[in-house]
């Protein structure tokens, strides 16, 4: 696209302002090629005709949306204009001081303390890649420290500036960011030291300038030295050219260095009274600029803090003085008095006070001093003359003493910082800092400003080389066509100066001549120069000056002193006279071979391209040009070898005034300083540089929908530019990235925001013809409405006329009128006609009455007597019928309950008896097998025969039951539909009897129904639990008879092995005992039934009786026949009714108690049957528990066996696990003990006689065992007798497999140990000691299943105690395995949390239970100490801290719950409370244990930190969840390629799947949960503080649609809280800064309404932090807007009421305080069993 046609109206441009450089105007008129003017329209409204040639258009100014970036090269067109308008808006409006340009780092001197150089803000920018963050000083201390450890390269940071730009201060924050971030582990404080050589020389190298109270005067490259792990190991420092003239002269408003100051500042204390100092004021060197105070700073102060850094470099106190005599003596030294004697000598009194101080001090001879101070020796062939000075000469040599004695001392003491800061080790990388001197130019330019612009020139030939190689290294990566670009060479001004014959060669040769002088010199240079080289010039106005056109501008220098300064000598004798000092230092001055002060020239390997230019060597004495040049070709070559990094640092104002922009300055200093030059190297080539997804995301828009179709981004990309843009010579595609020139990304914009704004306007044409539709239809229908309204009104008014309306009134009127009349007349004559009627009537009723009453007085009396009567008898008869109603019916009830219990009784004794007898038939066939034993495989089939009988039998058995129980049922029916049928009838009977009687009766009739309602539900939920109960019996029943064959099963395995057949019948003996005890409760429950039925039979009767009674002697016809309704009503007038009442409800009262008594009868018999129910499920559950116990032991047998015979070497590992298992039988035993200690007291001689006949066999047992060891062939012996009883086993198996499913379960399990015991069996030849061992194992199973089998043994009654006991010698073991070797990941899956914890904790209570100090004392040091060493092995694994977090401080917990102490024993069980310790107080160790619990969470938070810091921003800030809120612009040369690093992207999931992580960690190793929200409130306020970091650094990131897009995020954040249940953790809030900010972010900033709204809601954000987000925040489009400074300053007025923090930055280490809240343990210790993966098999428990 011609750039022609970007000249449209609407367009701006930039026009030439004398005032402001630059101003804005917008084109009025389009542009056509040809014009002469073009049309502009200023910003203040007037309109302006600009003269304009073809080819110099005025520059166009960039889219707002460009303004403001972080890189000047992002600018689409880039220009002076553009680079200084973008300046402005960030330091002026956005108070960014900072900017990049390409490589340099622009720094604007703010004149204003700056909270952007904390320790927060160096971490933030630590690792992070340099287009990353906003620009700041420390992103390029990033980039080159980083540039340095990745590619083992040394790197430079050069700064430059005009004094006063900031150099020092920005060299100074650079070295303490490689402090920061580089810190050694050793203790040397070598970085310390490195920044404590800033304040010294800081102290002796600057003064206060006009431009800037504390300049630096002279230049400073300091070579920071790194090893091999990039850490620093040490430093030196080179200086160049020393102003050494300020130590005699100071212009107006000008200082000498500070350390002159600092000194007379501090000359009345004591050890500076020797020096005989005063005041600043008292002496000539220190008063001439006539400013001896620098406001806002102490001088006393900073001379306390220089000699505190003189102490840290190590230099002792008498260095220090010996320092401060040298000073003070140049003080005394320029108070000389010189007298003139006439016009050609001079005089100095040896009297002079000052003279004989400098003397003193400096230990030499008043007289020689004073001698050659006012003369000179002039050494000649034939002799010496000695010739007076006149007064200005001797005050040129006075100060030329002074100035030499100073630089001296300079030197020195940058030699010794050197020295304090060198290192011992290799030296593996450096970086070097140079803080030099920008480009000068003054109203008087003398030599020093001469030597300055040299320097610069050297550094910016250099720059520009540099960006040269950037840009064709950047070309070349992208395979783009490489061009030559013209740029600026300086090297014919640096010939000029430097070269043959140059301007520094004649000047040294001038120098050289006795009567050398500067006019002489100036003469030549106009002799060889004017004329014949451009670049040189001779003023027009002057004879003393020449003019040298450097790179940023002319300069005239004035050639008076050149000679004197660049020769820079003291007299022989005065320098003879110091080198005879008695003082060493000042001696050590003047040797006359002093060693060179820099140590540079020996460490420098690095050769340079050019010949450096030495001195002839018949030069006497080298002169200042000289050595200046040499240590600049030395500074060259060291920055050649490094890859530098470019600091220029701009002062915006003269005034230093904060955050003002001075246009004109800041545009002179941008040309002097190279920054135009780069933009202007930019602007030739491509400067607008964007990837293809930047730029597919940017520019979608634009793109059609064929085109968006396409999957190649790439590919879109390149047919979308082709498009778009007609000439391909104006951008080019790389491999990443596509390459603009200046102007097209702007273009682009323009499309792009005029294709949005196209797309506005559609949207806004619908949404505006909608609403005016909808205003159309709504207007249309209320104009019908008053149409209809109207046009009604009108016909009425047209049909009815005002006569009509009259007429029509007039009638009603007679109407009304007449109708009242007839009304009236009618009303009158029935009300005389009613009142006639009612007078007959009333008499007529009066008489009748009257006559009644004479004739039925006495027969009342009469009748009154006799119903009452009457009334008495009836009311008793139907209380007796009502009460014999109640009883019969409530006796049925409960007759039918006790049916129903005596059938369910009798079906369980029943089932009890067919189950004895299945168990004697067992018993005699067991008999028979012992008796005829070689006989079983003759009488196999007769025992088969006897089985199939055995089943027929049963199952006609079964058969009668059921039968009988659906006869037992169908008759239940039959009793239940007469029972119902029968009440019915006496329902209804009683009824209509009360219904007869009266109504009162009638209501009580319904109480009584209703009681009768409750006392039948009551009696159904007795049926149900009774119910409920069989089925519970039944099931127990079931199970018991299971666990009975299963038991049996296994004695029957267990005798097998062992051979003891004999014991089978013992044991049936016992067994047939047990069926008599069964049989003896059956007859007892039978006498109960049998009592019960006889009790029914005589309710029965007595129920019959009375009824009958009740109906002979009551006919209930009878009595209603006798009883009138007039009866009824004289009965309740005269009160009898009632006491019937009354007497009724007591007799239903007396029924109920009656009732009631019986009903408790049959609840404690209920009971009584329930307690038996509880009793059976007892003892089958304990039945269950030692069947479960005795499967895993014999399972934990089987696979020990199975060890052994495959490691048959391995007999130490056997006893290891055969004692493994003699602890858990010891276990089982115990616990077997605990479980029959409850039984019943009645059963003890039966198992007193068992224990008898169990001792026998166990003799038994033990003979044949020692028969086994002593013969072996009566092994063999015992394995065919076992083959043989297998046998037999296995037809008892067959026999049993038509009882029942459980039998089959029966066989199996016994065929399979059989298998495995012949299997142990074939072992026993080749491990003989071993299965001895074994055998006396199986001995003691044995016995636990023959007691198991006996549920009613009792023994001796064992509890355990909660306590581990182990030997002293063990707690070495106990410590490694429990703590130090264990794993968590199996002990947290399988285990109860904190289960170590618990095993030491029941340790601890041995040792105190044992009142052993120095046990407890040394398990407790143990304990803690193995913690410390296992926390300290895994500082880094974050289960295992986890784990021990959460031990340790179960741990604590169970110190303190067992401690005795009542706040701790609240919630304790009266179990756990006598497990608490006795004899010791361990309150101290709790302390200490407490100590390690914190350090232990200290460090475990660090590492969820370490862990889920780096994918933070990325989740939070960077990644873009939400469609359409992508925000990319140009970036510019930020993100270069050797600061990305290929990593994988992060998302908010992966934010969320750390966080989730973390917590299922924690909770798994059973983590206080009041602990896990501490810990996720800890990462929740490291998540916001990072992100909230982060956004106040990066501006790109502060916009509309990123604080939409950190909203959401928190949304996910708190989502995920929900769901963990951990909204009362406190973390939500830890997130409202970061929370306050997106919507500060959001909401409109423009109205003072939104200034209070933000005060008033940003309550959590400090003012400082608004303001930088107010002023950071940068809109994406065109379509918002910028905050203004108006409304910012607006908002900072509202927020100065406020005491908050001033730093910027929120501190992501700050830690929460952690509090380790109590939780009582639910376990109890004498439950707790320890896991044998622990192998812990030396601890008992007890």
């Amino acid at each position: 696209m011609a750039v022609a046609e970007l000249y449209t109206q609407y367009n701006r441009v930039w026009i030439p302002d004398p005032e402001e450089v630059w101003k804005s105007a917008e084109i009025a008129k389009d542009y056509r090629v040809g014009d002469k003017v073009l049309q502009l329209l200023l910003e203040d409204g007037t309109e302006l005709d600009y003269p304009i040639d073809p080819g110099s258009l005025p520059p166009l100014r960039n889219p707002d949306i460009l303004v403001g970036e972080n890189d000047l090269t992002a600018l689409s067109y880039l220009h002076e204009p553009a680079v200084l308008h973008n300046l402005r808006i960030r330091f002026a409006e956005s108070k960014l001081i900072y900017t990049y340009s390409g490589i340099i780092l622009v720094a604007m001197n703010p004149y204003k303390q700056l909270p952007i150089y904390g320790d927060a803000i160096i971490h933030a920018y630590s690792g992070q890649n340099m287009g990353d963050m906003d620009p700041h000083i420390f992103a390029v201390a990033e980039e080159a420290y980083k540039q340095m450890a990745r590619n083992n390269k040394n790197q430079s940071i050069i700064v430059s500036g005009e004094s006063g730009a900031g150099k020092t201060v920005s060299a100074r924050y650079a070295m303490r960011y490689f402090a920061t971030v580089s810190k050694s582990s050793s203790n040397a404080h070598v970085e310390d030291k490195v920044l404590a050589s800033n304040p010294i020389t800081e102290a002796v190298g600057n003064a206060k300038t006009t431009r800037n109270d504390n300049s630096s005067r002279f230049g400073k490259y300091t070579e920071i030295s790194f090893d091999e792990r990039n850490q620093i190991i040490g430093a030196n420092m080179r200086t160049y050219l020393l102003e050494k003239s300020r130590v005699v002269f100071q212009s107006e408003n000008e200082r000498n260095y500070h350390i002159f100051y600092q000194l007379c500042a501090s000359a009345q204390q004591s050890e500076f009274k020797h020096l005989k100092l005063g005041s600043a004021e008292e002496f000539n060197y220190t008063r001439m600029g006539g400013s001896t105070v620098i406001e806002g700073v102490n001088d006393r102060a900073d001379m306390v803090e220089t000699q505190k850094t003189f102490k840290l470099l190590g230099f002792k106190e008498d260095f220090q003085m010996d320092v401060f005599k040298i000073l003070a003596a140049i003080l005394h030294l320029g108070n000389v008095q010189i007298a003139a004697v006439g016009n050609e000598r001079s005089f100095i009194s040896e009297d002079d006070s000052h003279l004989k101080v400098f003397c003193e001090l400096l230990g030499l001879e008043n007289s020689k001093v004073a001698q050659w101070l006012c003369n000179r020796k002039i050494v000649t062939t034939s002799e010496t003359v000695v010739k007076p000075m006149t007064r200005p000469q001797a005050i040129n040599a006075r100060d030329a003493l002074a100035k030499k004695i100073y630089a001296h001392l300079f030197d020195f003491i940058v030699e010794r910082i050197n020295q304090a800061l060198q290192f011992s080790g290799k030296q593996h990388t450096f970086i070097g800092v140079l803080d030099i001197y920008g480009f000068e130019t003054f109203d008087v330019n003398s030599f020093e400003q001469f030597c300055i612009n040299y320097a610069n020139e050297k550094l910016q030939q250099q720059f520009n080389l540099h960006v040269f190689k950037l840009e064709q290294e950047e070309y070349m990566k992208e395979d783009i066509p490489w061009t030559l670009i013209d740029f600026y060479d300086n090297q014919p001004v640096i010939d000029l100066i430097e070269a043959k014959m140059g301007i520094l060669e004649l000047l040294d040769e001038e120098c050289l001549l006795p009567h050398g002088t500067d006019e002489n010199w100036l003469q030549k240079l106009y002799n060889n120069f004017v004329n014949k080289n451009s670049l040189f010039e001779k003023p027009r106005m002057s004879s003393a000056s020449f003019i040298i056109q450097h790179f940023a501008d002319k300069v005239e220098y004035k050639c008076e002193g050149f000679l004197e300064k660049n020769r820079d000598t003291v007299y022989d004798m005065l320098v003879e006279t110091l080198r005879a000092s008695k003082f060493h230092l000042c001696a050590k001055f003047f040797q006359e071979n002093p060693i060179p002060s820099s140590p540079f020239g020996s460490m420098i390997t690095v050769k340079s391209a050019k010949q450096v230019i030495k001195p002839n060597s018949k030069h006497f004495r080298t002169t200042v040009g000289s050595k200046f040049r040499s240590s600049l070709y030395l500074l060259m070559e060291t920055l050649n070898a490094t890859t530098p990094h470019y600091v220029r640092c701009i002062k915006p104002n003269d005034e230093k005034l904060p955050f003002e922009f001075d246009s004109k300055r800041i545009v002179q200093q941008l040309r002097a300083c190279g920054v135009l030059e780069t933009i202007r190297i930019s602007a030739q080539s491509y400067p607008s540089r964007w990837t293809y997804i930047e730029f597919y995301s940017r520019y979608g828009v634009l793109m059609t929908p064929q085109e968006l179709a396409v999957s190649d981004k790439k590919q879109v990309c390149k047919v979308v530019l082709h498009r778009l843009i007609q000439d391909s010579n104006q951008y080019q595609f790389g491999k990443t990235k596509i390459f603009f020139r200046a102007g097209q990304v702007a273009y682009l914009e323009k499309l792009r925001l005029d294709k949005l704004r196209q797309g506005c306007i559609v949207i806004q044409k619908h949404v505006r013809g909608w609403l005016q539709r909808k205003k159309f239809l709504r207007e249309r229908q209320a104009a019908l409405t008053i149409q209809q309204y109207f046009r009604g009104q009108q016909t009425v008014r047209k049909a009815i006329t005002a006569l009509a309306l009259k007429e029509a009134w007039a009638a009603i009127i007679i109407q009304k009128h007449c109708r009242g009349y007839l009304v009236r007349n009618l009303y009158q004559l029935i009300r005389v006609a009613t009142i006639t009627i009612q007078a007959y009537t009333r008499g007529f009723l009066a008489r009748r009455r009257y006559r009644k009453m004479l004739e039925e007085h006495k027969a009342v009396i009469l009748q009154k007597y006799a119903r009452a009567w009457l009334a008495r008898r009836r009311f008793q008869n139907i209380r007796r019928f009502v009460l014999n109603i109640q009883l019969t019916y409530r006796v049925q009830r409960l007759q039918k309950k006790l049916e129903d219990q005596n059938k369910e009784n009798h079906g369980l004794v029943e089932k009890l008896t067919s189950l004895a007898a299945l168990r004697a038939g067992d018993i005699e066939k067991i008999q028979k097998l012992e008796t005829e034993l070689e006989r079983a495989a003759t009488h196999r089939q007769n025992y088969e025969e006897k089985g199939k009988r055995y089943k027929d039998t049963v199952e006609e058995k079964l058969a009668k039951l059921q039968k009988h129980n659906s006869e037992l049922e169908i008759q239940k029916q039959q009793i239940q539909l007469k029972l119902q049928e029968k009440t019915e009838e006496l329902k209804e009977k009683m009824d209509n009897l009360t219904k007869q009687l009266f109504d009162d009766v009638q209501k009580e009739e319904r109480q009584r129904i209703l009681l009768e309602k409750s006392f039948e539900l009551k009696t159904q939920d007795y049926e149900k639990q009774i119910q409920s109960l069989k089925e519970e019996i039944k099931a127990l029943k079931d199970e018991k008879t299971q666990l009975h064959h299963r038991l049996e099963e296994e004695r029957v395995t267990s005798d097998g092995l062992k051979g003891e057949v004999a014991r089978l019948s013992k044991q049936a003996k016992t067994i047939s005992e047990f069926e008599k005890e069964i049989e003896l409760l059956q007859t007892q429950k039978i006498d109960v039934e049998k009592h019960v039925q006889s009790q029914k039979r005589e309710m029965r009767e007595k129920m019959s009786e009375i009824t009958k009674q009740l109906l002979e002697s009551y006919d209930v016809e009878d009595v209603r026949s006798r009883l009138s309704v007039e009866d009824l009503e004289h009965l309740n007038e005269d009160g009898e009714l009632w006491f019937a009442y009354e007497g009724l409800k007591k007799a239903t009262r007396v029924l109920e108690n009656h009732f009631q008594s019986q009903k408790d009868c049959y609840e404690k018999e209920i009971e009584a049957l329930n307690f038996k129910v509880v009793h059976l499920s007892q003892e089958i559950n304990h039945l269950q528990k030692l069947f479960r116990e005795e499967n895993d032991i014999n399972e934990s047998i089987r696979h020990e066996v199975a060890r052994l015979t495959s490691e048959n070497m391995m007999i130490p590992d056997f006893k290891q696990q055969i004692s493994e298992l003699e602890k858990q039988k010891q276990d089982l035993e115990i616990r077997l003990n605990e479980q029959t200690e409850k039984m019943k007291g009645k059963l003890e001689e039966l198992s007193n006689q068992l224990n008898r006949r169990l001792e026998e066999e166990g003799t038994q047992r033990k003979a044949a065992e020692a028969q086994n060891e002593i013969h072996t062939k009566a092994k063999e012996k015992l394995m065919d007798k076992i083959q043989e009883l297998q046998e037999a086993s296995e037809h008892l198996k067959k026999q049993c497999e038509t009882e029942s499913e459980v039998g089959s379960d029966f066989r199996q399990e016994a065929s399979r140990l059989s298998l495995e015991n012949r299997d142990l069996e074939e072992e026993l030849d080749m491990k003989d000691r071993v299965i001895k061992k074994l055998q006396d194992q199986v001995k003691t199973l044995t016995k636990t299943i023959e007691k198991a089998n006996d549920v009613h043994l009792p023994s001796g009654p064992k509890e355990y105690l909660g306590m581990l006991e182990y030997k002293r010698e063990d707690e070495a073991k106990l410590i490694q395995n429990l703590i130090l070797d264990l794993k968590p990941r199996g002990v947290v899956v399988n285990m109860i949390p904190g289960l170590p914890a618990h095993i030491l904790f029941m340790c601890v209570r041995y040792a105190d239970s044992l009142n052993d100090a120095n046990m407890l004392k040394s398990l407790m040091n143990s304990t803690i100490n193995g913690i410390k060493q296992v926390v300290k092995d895994h500082l880094e694994d974050f289960e295992m801290l986890s784990f021990w977090l959460s031990n340790t401080c179960h741990f604590l917990n169970c110190l303190k719950q067992y401690s005795g102490e009542e706040e701790f024993m609240k919630h304790n069980s009266p179990h756990q409370n006598k497990n608490c310790l006795n004899n010791f107080d361990l309150s101290e160790y709790r302390q200490i244990l407490s100590d390690v619990a914190i350090r232990i969470y200290h460090q475990f938070i660090i590492i969820m930190e370490n862990n889920i810091q780096p994918i933070i921003v990325p989740g939070m800030l960077e990644y873009e969840s939400l469609q359409g809120i992508s925000g990319l612009k140009p970036t510019g040369f930020r993100k270069r390629s050797s600061s990305i690093d290929d990593t994988d992207a992060y998302t908010m999931t992966s934010i969320l799947q750390q966080l989730s992580y973390f917590y299922t960690t924690m909770c798994q190793n059973g983590l206080d949960p009041e602990l896990v929200r501490q810990a996720v409130k800890q990462l929740f306020f490291l998540i916001g503080a990072v992100t909230l970091n982060s956004l106040f650094l990066r501006k790109d990131m502060c916009s509309c649609r990123k604080g939409m897009q950190i909203r959401c995020n928190i949304s996910y954040l708190e989502e995920w809280l929900k769901d963990k249940n951990l909204q009362n953790s406190l973390a939500k809030e830890t997130l409202e800064p970061l929370s306050q900010a997106a919507w500060l972010l959001q909401v409109k900033k423009t109205t003072d309404s939104d200034a209070k709204e933000i005060y008033e809601r940003c309550t959590s954000l400090s003012a400082v932090q608004i303001i930088k987000i107010l002023n950071s925040y940068t809109p994406i489009d065109d379509f918002e807007k910028r905050v203004t400074p108006s409304f910012v300053r607006k908002v900072q007025a509202l927020l100065n009421s406020r005491e908050d923090s001033s730093q910027l930055m929120l501190d992501t280490k700050y830690l929460f305080q952690v509090t380790f809240p109590f939780t009582a343990s639910p376990h109890a210790l004498e439950m707790i069993q320890i896991p044998s993966s622990f192998k812990l098999g030396f601890l008992n428990r007890l």
